[in-house]
């Protein structure tokens, strides 16, 4: 193979690639799951979560994608097993489990939260010990895509507790007809 000659050394490449295969596994069992909980959705809230999920999960195939192409861009190769995935990856699984809509909802809003995080800070790694500002910035989008979903989803719970327990938001807001 030809040497590369983008303005990173060797190891700053392979720090970065090694932070971009994380992320990548992280996104793939996340993906898995997202799609897990797509067909076994059942409940009152079967059409909404089924067509959110759906949602989620298509943006998940397309980040899957775009980071493996990141780690090639930088002449690495991405990990494409569910061994090599499950070996590097941050999130748990749940095999066997077919938990409540709600409870669903809440693994999922974790597993989003704990990518964000990890995301932060593969962000200040590549940007002051790797010198890579743009995978920096490719790693900020991701994780302002992880933010929005973590949002949708703390806010399909927060209406659950709204609607189950008769209860009023926290703080200044008024909501009306409640």
């Amino acid at each position: 193979m030809e040497t590369i000659n983008i303005g990173l050394t060797d190891k700053q490449r392979q720090g970065v690639i090694n932070l971009l295969n994380q992320s990548l596994a992280d996104t793939y069992v996340l993906l898995v799951k997202t799609k897990k909980y797509h067909w076994d959705i059942v409940g009152p809230q079967f059409m909404t979560l089924h067509k959110l999920w759906h949602a989620h999960y298509e943006a998940l195939t397309i980040n899957v994608d775009v980071i493996a192409e990141r780690i090639r861009t930088l002449a690495g190769y991405p990990v494409g097993t569910m061994k090599g995935f499950l070996k590097i990856c941050s999130l748990k699984e749940h095999p066997g489990d077919v938990p409540s809509a709600t409870e669903m909802v809440s693994q999922l809003l974790e597993d989003h939260e704990k990518v964000v995080r990890n995301l932060r800070e593969q962000v200040k790694k590549c940007s002051k010990e790797f010198k890579d500002e743009g995978t920096a910035d490719f790693l900020t989008g991701l994780m302002e895509q992880h933010e929005e979903i973590a949002w949708m989803l703390r806010s399909f719970i927060e209406g659950e507790a709204l609607q189950g327990n008769g209860l009023k938001p926290k703080g200044d807001k008024k909501v009306v007809g409640v």
